[in-house]
Order: structure tokens, then C-alpha cells, then sequence
């Protein structure tokens, strides 16, 4: 059981992906987004620093993604993710324009043939005044200046993407925006039901909506 955590800056994939990881006996793998030097630079310009930054992320998501991913696989256990390789070039259709944005795409799909798809991938979403708030509270220096606009196109650019994923890879949609997982134990339990059910993991009941 292969399963990827996706959704918008701030929504909480890793720390979902964390609360997950004991009860599905599964294990981790979390996007290493703080290595990439020129991160800061981009949020602070991001024209400038956008081709940068996004072939960085691309060739560590792949590197990652590429030998991680099928030697945990082979071993027979379970694997959560907080990131999805496919999310790649969706941040690169925002970011980047013109011979940049085709020569990414031309590099992307050359490695996008060796990643393995999860069998499920869980899409996170909120509205962009919850994902600010979070954004805000979790005070990472270097998103102090997120613009709203730039977190607003990329809700967007989420919703359009996992309506209907180019792969074929199952979706399940979770709106977190009244949820807070890490407060209350009956979200957690609500959304890992949801996960047993869209995959036929026994056990689990039929979903019911939280008040």
C-alpha cells in the first residue's frame, strides 16, 4: 500500500502523513523542501529565482522518489508520503513561462516514466484564508512575506489538478478547513476510515460527516 498526502502550502500533509505513519504500520517519506538553497530567494523574488528553485525540487523529489520508493515497496510494507512527483509540475506551470517552463517540462517527463504512482493519493484542501492562518502560525521564516495571491493560484491550480489527475491515480478529496486532526482524535479517525474505505482496507465503516 502505497500512499501520498498532497494539498496546498500549509494544509498539514506531513503532519498528517506523521499521525498516519502508527496506524497503518507504514513507512515515512517527507519531502525535503529545507535543503533547497535557493527557497528564501524565491518567495522573496520570485521571478527571479523560480527556474532555480524548481529544477532543484525536481531532481531532489526524483532522486528521492526513484530509489526510496520501490526498495520499500519490494520489502512488502506499507509507505506514506507527504509529496507526490506529479505535484512537481504544477508549482512549474505557476512559477515558471516561455523556454524555462519548456525545458522543465522536457526534463520532467523524461523522469516522470521511473517514479512509482501510489495506489491513493489524499488531497487535502482548504480555503485560502485557513491555509494564511496556518501558514502564519507555523511561522517558518522564510513564508513570513507568502503573498495571498501566490497561495490563491495555487489553490486553484490544486483543484484543477486533482478534479481529475492526468495519471489515473485515485483521489480522495478531504476538506480540512473546520477539521484540526491534531486536536481531535475523532478527525484523525474519520479521515484514516476514509483512507481503509477508498482503498478496501478492512477495517472500516461507512463514512459519516463530523459535525
Amino acid at each position: 500500500m502505497y500512499i501520498a498526502i498532497e494539498g496546498v502550502i500549509g494544509v498539514g500533509k506531513t503532519t498528517l502523513a506523521r499521525l498516519l505513519q502508527p496506524l497503518f504500520q507504514a513507512e515515512l517519506l517527507l519531502e525535503v523542501f529545507e535543503e533547497n538553497p535557493f527557497l528564501s530567494d524565491f518567495y522573496a523574488d520570485r521571478a527571479r529565482y523560480a527556474f532555480q528553485t524548481q529544477i532543484f525540487f525536481l531532481l531532489s523529489r526524483y532522486h528521492q522518489q526513484r530509489w526510496t520508493v520501490p526498495q520499500i515497496l519490494a520489502e512488502g510494507k506499507n509507505l506514506i508520503a507527504d509529496y507526490t512527483f506529479a505535484k512537481d509540475a504544477l508549482f512549474a506551470r505557476i512559477n515558471l513561462s516561455g523556454d524555462e517552463l519548456e525545458m522543465y517540462y522536457r526534463v520532467h517527463e523524461a523522469l516522470a516514466e521511473k517514479i512509482p504512482r501510489p495506489d491513493l493519493i489524499v488531497y487535502l484542501r482548504a480555503d485560502t484564508d485557513v491555509l494564511m492562518q496556518r501558514i502564519a502560525l507555523r511561522d517558518r521564516p522564510y513564508e513570513r512575506n507568502m503573498e495571498r495571491e501566490y497561495i490563491e493560484a495555487l489553490h486553484r491550480a490544486y483543484e484543477a489538478f486533482f478534479a481529475s489527475p492526468s495519471d489515473g491515480t485515485p483521489v480522495l478529496t478531504i476538506d480540512t478547513s473546520s477539521l484540526n486532526f491534531v486536536l481531535y482524535p475523532e478527525h484523525l479517525h474519520s479521515i484514516e476510515n476514509r483512507i481503509r474505505q477508498a482503498l478496501n482496507l478492512l477495517p472500516y465503516q461507512p463514512s459519516l460527516p463530523l459535525d
